[in-house]
């Protein structure tokens, strides 16, 4: 499980990720058709492309051509966010190794009390969520509404969910089973980071229901127990 502060480090090199990119890999908006045709002649990782993943995008942008013009199914925009979303996901795994390390949750152990939460107070049955449970959840809850806003209605700097038909915008090519390797803030690295967040996440996952152990303590195992 060293491996998964590797992970966590490839997490924070991808932060990247929430600033927009113009490159052809990342979808680049198009004014004209001499633009549109720059974009397509020079796709930075198309070096890597392996046929199954090409040959995967483009059957469904045949078959579901208006979930494909928008970035729906298995296209390289979505591939992106979905990455984005696990790399955010380390850093509120660690965030709340290092609360529940450093006491950073008050009363934690405490029982929410059902005269006064209500139903919000239970599990299952008659058993009811501590104080820790109800931070951490309610925390995520408003992370996962920020992102929901930036989805719906983001600033005009950021980086859009979904292709900007109108605007032009199209999807970056496939990018393969190993994309180009390009090393710094580029839409390449953020794949290679997105890509091995997620898979961290299904690795520490599995050996947390193998294992019987939480899913911290498995990433406290694979940090060397630095994190709790």
């Amino acid at each position: 499980m060293k491996a998964v502060f590797a992970l966590c480090a490839a997490m924070v090199a991808g932060a990247q990720a929430f600033v927009p990119t113009t490159t052809a890999f990342s979808g680049a908006r198009v004014a004209s058709p001499a633009s549109a045709s720059a974009a397509t002649t020079t796709p930075r990782m198309a070096a890597g492309s392996f046929s199954v993943f090409d040959n995967a995008q483009a059957e469904f942008a045949a078959e579901f051509p208006e979930y494909s013009k928008y970035g729906w199914g298995p296209t390289a925009k979505a591939e992106r966010w979905n990455g984005r979303h696990a790399m955010f996901g380390w850093a509120a795994i660690i965030a709340t190794g290092y609360c529940q390390a450093h006491n950073l949750i008050p009363d934690a152990d405490v029982a929410l009390d059902p005269k006064v939460w209500g139903t919000l107070a239970y599990t299952t049955g008659t058993e009811t969520i501590t104080n820790e449970r109800a931070i951490i959840m309610m925390g995520h809850v408003h992370a996962l509404a920020v992102s929901v806003c930036a989805t719906v209605a983001p600033l005009s700097f950021q980086d859009k969910l979904f292709l900007d038909v109108d605007a032009g915008e199209k999807d970056a090519p496939a990018p393969g089973l190993i994309p180009s390797f390009v090393p710094g803030l580029t839409p390449e690295a953020e794949i290679f980071n997105g890509r091995m967040a997620m898979m961290g996440l299904v690795v520490t996952a599995t050996t947390a229901l193998t294992t019987g152990q939480s899913f911290l303590e498995v990433v406290n195992a694979g940090l060397g127990g630095l994190l709790m």
